[in-house]
C-alpha cells in the first residue's frame, strides 16, 4: 500500500510541516515547554536534527555509523538525551538552519540507497524505505509535542499512509517495552485516511480487529493522545489490550497523555 507514494518525498514533506511550525517562533516560542516533561520546543527540534543524523550516517558510512552507536554506551535512550546539550548553544535561527541541512542531506542519502540493500540501524539492519517511516514516526510524534505546546494546528495528510503501516509493522514493541508475550496472530486494521480512503493491513479473519481513523492510530501509537480521546475501535481482547499499549518507537513508553489533556484533534 506505502509503494503508492515515494516514502522519501513524503518525508521531506513532513519535515516541511515542522518547519512550519517552528518557523515563525520568537525566542519565547523556542523556549515553550512541550507535553514532554523538560523538553522544549528547542529540545525537540535538536532532537530531530540528531535522529537525521544518526539516519543519514547510517545511510552512507556504516562505520561512522557504529561507531556512533557504540559511544552511547549500553543506554541509548540517556545517550539521546545527553544529545541535546550539543545544540544548546546554538541561538534558535542556527539551529533552524541546522534542521533544514540535516533533513535535506538525509532525504537525499536515504533515497540514494539501492531498494535491494539495507542499512545499519539499531537493533539489525533496514531497507531505507523502512528506516524513512521511522523518520516520518519521530516527525510526526515530535511534531505534535512543539504544536500542542505553541497551539499550532497541523496538516494531517495522507502521507500518514506510511506511519500507518509502520505501526502494524511494528505492532510487538509496546509488548515489548512492558515484557509480555505478543500474541502469535496478526490483528486486522480498518484504517480511514485523512482523504477518506480505507486503508487495511492482516487477515479479514482476524479474531482482533482496530477500526478508527489513520491520525487517531498515529496518535495512539506515538502516545501522544489517550485512547479515552480518540476514535479507535477495538474488536477482541487483544485488540483492546494494544490500545492500552500501542507504540510504534522502540523503548520506555513513558507515561503518555492523560485522559483529556488535549482537546480531540479535527479528522
Amino acid at each position: 500500500m506505502t509503494g503508492l507514494r515515494n516514502v522519501f518525498e513524503d518525508l521531506a514533506a513532513e519535515g516541511d510541516d515542522v518547519d512550519r511550525i517552528v518557523a515563525g517562533l520568537d525566542e519565547a516560542g523556542w523556549r515553550t515547554p512541550t507535553p514532554a516533561p523538560g523538553w522544549t520546543v528547542f529540545d525537540q527540534i535538536a532532537h530531530l536534527i540528531f535522529i537525521y543524523q544518526l539516519a543519514g550516517t547510517a545511510a552512507t558510512d556504516a562505520g561512522r555509523f557504529q561507531k556512533m552507536v557504540a559511544d552511547s554506551g549500553d543506554d541509548f535512550e540517556a545517550a539521546v538525551n545527553a544529545r541535546l546539550a550539543d545544540h544548546r548553544h546554538l541561538t534558535p535561527a542556527q539551529l533552524l538552519e541546522r534542521f533544514r541541512a540535516e533533513r535535506a542531506a538525509t532525504v537525499r542519502a536515504l533515497a540514494a540507497v539501492p531498494a535491494d540493500q539495507v542499512v545499519p540501524w539499531l537493533v539489525r539492519p533496514l531497507p531505507a524505505a523502512i528506516l524513512a517511516c521511522a523518520g516520518i514516526m519521530e516527525l510526526f510524534g515530535h511534531g505534535q509535542d512543539v504544536a500542542d505546546a505553541v497551539g499550532a494546528e497541523r496538516e494531517y495528510t495522507d502521507r500518514l499512509v506510511h506511519l500507518v503501516g509502520f505501526t502494524v509493522l511494528v505492532r510487538d514493541f509496546g509488548y515489548q517495552a512492558r515484557g509480555l508475550t505478543p500474541p502469535d496472530h496478526e490483528f486486522r486494521f480498518e484504517i480511514t485516511a485523512p482523504s477518506g480512503a480505507l486503508w487495511t493491513f492482516g487477515p479479514e479473519d482476524s479474531p482482533d480487529r482496530i477500526t478508527g481513523s489513520a491520525v487517531d492510530l498515529c496518535l495512539l501509537a506515538g502516545r501522544r493522545r489517550h485512547r479515552a480521546d480518540l476514535d479507535l475501535v477495538a474488536t477482541g481482547p487483544e485488540a483492546d489490550r494494544w490500545l492500552d499499549i500501542a507504540q510504534n518507537y522502540r523503548g520506555p513508553a513513558g507515561p503518555g497523555r492523560r485522559p483529556g489533556q488535549f482537546a480531540v484533534p479535527a479528522r
